[in-house]
């Protein structure tokens, strides 16, 4: 399975009103680490004739980060079928390692030249396992 894993530290800008990590942040670290995954594991051919949109996102938080917390985030693809992808993020206090949020989503890849939903191909396939 290929995994990426990304390390940040929580600012102030991260916080809510009770002084941790809002709801929107963590949604946002997981769209990003998706993103740099998918950049990171495919070709610019891939890249330039393929994108994802984003069909269903379950997310549960277990605890709260606070300000200058380092956070680790890991991600893979869980499974790929069809036009659909399934990718699992679970984001830890790096120092601790409690786990603070996991998250599922699905994705639908789309072809860039028509914008219609595309097979994975095999060498995405490949890409992800």
């Amino acid at each position: 399975m290929n995994f990426l894993e990304q390390e940040i530290t929580v600012t102030k800008n991260d916080l809510d009103d009770l002084n941790h990590v809002n709801n929107v942040i963590y949604v946002q670290w997981i769209q990003e680490i998706a993103k740099n995954h998918w950049i990171n594991l495919v070709s610019n051919e891939i890249l330039n004739n393929y994108y994802w949109v984003l069909l269903e996102h379950q997310i549960q938080y277990h605890h709260p980060a606070f300000l200058d917390e380092k956070i680790k985030i890991i991600t893979h693809i869980d499974k790929t079928e069809g036009v659909k992808s399934s990718r699992v993020v679970k984001i830890f206090n790096k120092e601790t390692n409690k786990l603070l949020v996991t998250s599922k989503t699905i994705w639908c890849l789309i072809n860039a030249n028509t914008n219609k939903p595309n097979r994975i191909n095999e060498e995405i396939k490949k890409a992800f396992s």
